[in-house]
């Protein structure tokens, strides 16, 4: 028996030949998947690839807010008011000026670490 003649005698399939083929609209279907894992893909990857905004970049940004507010958004920055500066965020004392919390908030950083 010839290659042929085996592939002859073998039962067709179980669907309809016409289900079988690809058509166009299977492979735009199939287009679309990639490009929906595709997203899915660079979503999950980009926090990964993201850098780190740096402290001195982000106090900087927050010398618009007012000072309550700037050392609130410290606080949250940090994890922790540094101690030089939980009297004006109290309200017992006034607030320092806006070099003086970012040079308090950097130290308070770098000793941290």
């Amino acid at each position: 028996m010839t290659q042929a003649e085996l592939i002859a005698a073998l039962p067709e399939g179980r669907l309809p030949p016409a289900l079988m083929a690809l058509h166009a609209t299977d492979l735009v279907a199939l287009f679309g998947l990639g490009l929906l894992l595709g997203a899915l893909c660079c979503a999950l990857v980009l926090p990964l690839l993201a850098r780190p905004v740096p402290l001195r970049a982000q106090l900087r940004a927050m010398r618009s807010l007012e000072p309550e507010a700037r050392l609130l958004a410290i606080a949250r920055i940090l994890g922790r008011l540094p101690d030089e500066l939980r009297a004006a965020a109290y309200g017992a004392a006034p607030p320092p000026g806006a070099e003086a919390i970012e040079r308090i908030a950097l130290k308070a950083r770098r000793a941290r670490r």
